[in-house]
């Protein structure tokens, strides 16, 4: 069996961060908005976005806290997992998301300039397994 998503996308707004019950592992919920591009038959440029849930947990949601934007561009990699929990009315709710095994930070890491090169190693690695 499988059970594998993987998107590029951008962040819809800053990640919200939280503490587990015990304050152990931080978790990271972000947003993350995909788009598919395509003419019509009557050779109109169509767009839909498609949105996305996808946690963190761990040291890679505390570094999504620090690094991550609303906008940035990022690649998660993990696994669907559907939830089901009563609203305030008492109604069942559901939701998938993608609880995320990796994280890589796209378009540039912190303190780049527009060409892409800060100018020195500064030996940050943007790829963030568990």
């Amino acid at each position: 069996m499988l059970n594998k998503a993987q998107l590029i996308g951008n962040l819809g707004r800053d990640p919200e961060l939280r503490q587990t019950n015990d304050g152990d592992t931080t978790i990271a919920n972000l947003a993350v908005a995909t788009n598919e591009r395509w003419t019509d038959k009557a050779g109109n440029a169509q767009e839909r976005t498609e949105w996305h849930r996808v946690v963190l947990f761990g040291r890679t949601a505390q570094i999504a806290g620090e690094y991550l934007r609303k906008g940035a561009l990022v690649y998660v990699e993990g696994r669907l997992q559907t939830r089901k929990w009563q609203d305030d009315n008492g109604n069942e709710r559901h939701t998938t998301e993608i609880v995320a095994e990796r994280m890589k930070m796209l378009g540039g890491k912190p303190g780049q300039r527009e060409n892409g090169s800060s100018g020195q190693d500064d030996g940050f690695d943007d790829d963030f397994p568990f």
